[in-house]
């Protein structure tokens, strides 16, 4: 079979004097049959040459399966009167969310087959919600605080446009209450009579906040909040304390807050301190336990300089008298302060690694003297879990590492001890002795020296040999921190290295190294990867010929990026939902969330400079006559933040122009950003990945010369959430293209 040609039709694109041919431009309209027409053919096309690797996706897809735990259960947290939890089934494509009443401060055993807790209240189905549809995203999950109610959301298509509903959960019945496309975010009033939720604008933007009664029509529903300025995102929450509700704005980099106590939902919400440009602050609110005219705000800032955020506190009736808690520091950046009755927990990051300090509140008042949780292992991500009770003597943490499955503790305050309370089922005879992490640095063009996780099986040799698979991402201050993935599994047992490099542009070594790899500092980020990946070739790792590159969304244009700047440092490249053509996106403000952008990459709009310097790097625009590795492009066709038409652009230009290996595009047709949503369906979506990984380092058509290690192995980057992993969000997860 031959690859499809797209055709070509004229189309300039002109701006700053500068005049530009985009042939491939009409791909952009998916309501023209010629363009599903042309994605169908590059689905048959991928879909017959791969199949080849029919068996080793079968292969790694069993592997998958075999060492997930299938009948599952989350440790519960304790929220008023019950324990709240979700489960899976095995045979099931989606979670179920379920409580159980409280005896005790005790979390309930948990049954060693995952079954189900005796005397369960089934809260949401997800697979009773998800029946007769292609697709399922669940947008909200907010239980009330009084706990009586139920405001959730649904999306059928993958658009992350959401029906709102409520659900009584005192008598398990729906409510009369619906209310269509919603974007992510809800919060109740503290009585549980009212609901707050968010609409999006022409550009898909949350700009409104709207409040809902309970049991009224949504047509008599009250704008309270409407953010004109196309460079702000629009949130609603609550406090942790639950006596405020809080609407949050944010641009990439300014923030303004809002607060309403949560008892007077009908109330004017109040400005906290007003927008100031490059400003970024956010605030919780801890409350005194017997006086609440000593009740304080927590703000976490970055004002008069303090690159990576200083906390401090001030009074509710004077929010914007801000008095230094913990203060700024250059090795240090602060990431979050949430605030319970007795202590304050700081999320931070510090030489490349994340981690936790207790804060005791001392006569009366939150300390700057704190505790930090120490681990042993050289490499690790911990976060802050789900810690719903203000008023605990404990705290829920998630760790994990290279080697260590998602694991759930709790932390007690007073005596300072761990307690396990799960670690992710991994079956099949894991034994995280069998394999090595490590952390090595490169060091790129400009000097700078560049962290990198390893991991691979004990036994491999670095004399070259080994296949590679190098993960990257590097925008929006986002980490990819180390974590334990099951599907990594299928790699390692057959003698792959794993390795992800924490380029410039991502937020792994503080402000200053998300700041180093954006606007005209972008190129950073394609340089430091490049970088990484030389140094795992000359440390003898891998070789550059069975090295392949991964990363997804403004991961993908890395991808694209070091595909046209280093094409032979890599045997092959996957890029998932790439953001390969930058330069049109950012040009055009009325697509979703392009204005917001703007912060992140340039406006080419505005300037000569930026456009020039955009230019310079956006894929599509620079593939060149030259030898290219294999690439593996895979899309969604309902994705609102990287456009289907991208990679499709991408990848047809690449096949009309460049030499080398196959240029592959397969197309979800129902699914957005994340893919496709059920937990099988996204396991076989890895598992075609993973083949063509193996079957590309290899050199191997079918991908059967590397033998796995052990008889089974492995699960997908996804399973094993319900063990609650600490904040290591899949990569598409930020908010942008």
């Amino acid at each position: 079979m031959q690859p499809p040609v797209a055709k070509t039709i004229a189309h300039e694109r002109v701006h700053h004097g500068d005049t530009v041919n985009d042939p491939y431009f009409w791909l952009a309209d998916k309501e023209n049959k010629d363009v599903i027409a042309y994605l169908e053919a590059e689905n048959a096309y991928t879909q017959e040459r791969l199949a080849g690797q029919a068996g080793l996706r079968e292969q790694i897809f069993q592997e998958i399966k075999g060492r997930t735990q299938e009948t599952d259960l989350s440790v519960p947290s304790r929220k008023g009167d019950w324990w709240y939890y979700a489960r899976t089934q095995e045979g099931k494509q989606y979670g179920i969310q379920c409580r159980l009443a409280a005896t005790g401060d005790t979390p309930p055993e948990l049954p060693e087959d995952g079954s189900a807790l005796p005397g369960e209240q089934i809260l949401l189905d997800g697979n009773e919600l998800a029946e007769g549809h292609g697709f399922f995203s669940l947008g909200t999950f907010d239980v009330s605080p009084d706990g009586k109610r139920l405001a959730y959301s649904v999306d059928y298509a993958g658009n992350e446009r959401f029906t709102l509903r409520v659900k009584d959960l005192e008598t398990g019945e729906l409510l009369s209450d619906e209310i269509p496309e919603t974007s992510y975010g809800t919060a109740w009033s503290r009585d549980g009579s009212t609901l707050f939720y968010l609409t999006v604008d022409e550009a898909w933007r949350p700009y409104r906040v709207h409040r809902h009664a309970v049991g009224t029509p949504a047509a008599q529903d009250v704008v309270v909040f409407e953010e004109p300025d196309e460079r702000f995102w629009v949130g609603v929450g609550l406090t942790r304390s639950e006596r405020y509700l809080l609407i949050s704005l944010g641009s990439k980099i300014t923030s303004e807050m809002y607060l309403l106590d949560a008892e007077d939902p009908a109330g004017q919400f109040q400005l906290v301190v007003a927008r100031e440009t490059g400003v970024e602050y956010s605030v919780d609110h801890w409350a005194h336990p017997t006086d609440r005219s000593r009740d304080l705000l927590l703000v976490l800032h970055n004002r008069d300089g303090k690159q990576n955020f200083e906390l401090a506190t001030a009074p509710i009736d004077a929010a914007g008298e801000w008095t230094p808690l913990i203060p700024h520091r250059e090795d240090t950046r602060l990431l979050e302060a949430e605030a319970f009755a007795d202590h304050l927990v700081v999320e931070y990051r510090r030489d490349g690694l994340t981690g936790l300090a207790i804060h005791p509140v001392v006569d009366g008042q939150p300390s700057a003297q704190g505790t930090p949780i120490e681990f042993d292992e050289p490499i690790y991500t911990v976060g802050a879990g789900d810690n719903p009770e203000f008023n605990t003597g404990k705290l829920r943490l998630g760790y994990t590492s290279m080697i260590t499955p998602s694991t759930v503790y709790d932390y007690d305050i007073a005596s300072g001890t761990l307690q396990l309370l799960k670690r992710q089922p991994v079956l099949g005879g894991y034994n995280a002795d069998d394999y090595e992490q490590h952390r090595v640095w490169a060091t790129a063009e400009d000097g700078t020296r560049v962290p990198i996780s390893v991991v691979h099986r004990k036994g491999v040799e670095r004399d070259g040999t080994a296949p590679a698979l190098i993960y990257g991402y590097g925008s929006y201050e986002y980490s990819r921190d180390p974590f334990f993935s099951v599907a990594r599994l299928s790699l390692l047992d057959r003698g792959f290295v794993y390795a992800i490099a924490h380029v410039r542009g991502g937020g792994e070594m503080g402000r200053a190294w998300y700041e180093d790899g954006k606007l005209l500092a972008k190129r950073n980020t394609f340089t430091d990867f490049v970088a990484c990946a030389r140094c795992l070739v000359q440390e003898r790792w891998t070789s550059a010929d069975r090295l392949v590159a991964r990363g997804g969304s403004a991961g993908g244009l890395l991808m694209g990026a070091v595909a046209n700047l280093a094409p032979e440092a890599f045997r092959g490249i996957v890029a998932d939902v790439p953001f390969v053509d930058a330069l049109n996106t950012i040009l055009d403000p009325t697509l979703p969330l392009t204005v917001i952008e703007w912060e992140e990459w340039g406006n080419p709009l505005e300037s000569p400079e930026v456009y020039a310097y955009m230019k310079g790097y956006s894929p599509y625009e620079n593939v060149e006559a030259k030898q290219y590795p294999s690439i593996l492009a895979t899309t969604s066709l309902n994705d609102t933040r990287v456009y289907y038409h991208e990679p499709a652009k991408w990848i047809a230009r690449l096949r009309a122009t460049a030499t080398g290996g196959d240029f592959l595009l397969k197309t979800e047709m129902e699914a957005g950003h994340g893919g496709r949503s059920g937990r099988y369906d996204s396991w076989r979506e890895e598992a075609l990945t993973l083949a063509w990984v193996i079957a590309t380092a290899t050199g191997s058509e079918s991908g059967d010369e590397l033998a796995t290690a052990s008889a089974t192995a492995t699960g997908s980057e996804s399973s094993g959430e319900l063990a609650s992993a600490p904040a290591t969000s899949d990569a598409h997860a930020e908010s942008g293209s």
